[in-house]
């Protein structure tokens, strides 16, 4: 019954990796706007047949960049998790960071 439902639901994390930031920013004058997070996530039927869009680091950054209009990412986190449910599976890929905005005011 019940116990079997909630046996069969279930997630798993696996840390993916930390960088200092999505691009070089060797001098390059820059503002925090604020903390961002993006997300891909992919759905299988049975945990082997893909229903759903691809599952990509590149669509979850891209995601992270729009959310606060942003240039690029420093402290850049990136995770990924399942999520298991009787018929379907659902991999997430997570990418975090504080967003920052470059200044080109200073530019000549």
């Amino acid at each position: 019954g019940l116990c079997g439902v909630l046996l069969a639901v279930g997630c798993a994390h696996m840390p993916g990796g930390i960088a200092p930031s999505t691009t070089p920013l060797d001098g390059v004058p820059y503002t925090v706007i604020g903390r961002a997070a993006g997300t891909d996530s992919m759905v299988r039927l049975f945990g082997l047949l893909p229903i759903s869009g691809s599952n990509s680091i590149r669509t979850a950054l891209d995601a992270c960049l729009r959310d606060k209009g942003a240039d690029a990412l420093i402290e850049v986190t990136v995770e990924s998790y399942d999520q298991f449910w009787i018929l379907f599976t659902r991999n997430v890929i997570k990418v975090e960071g504080l967003a920052v905005r470059f200044d080109r005011s200073n530019k000549k």
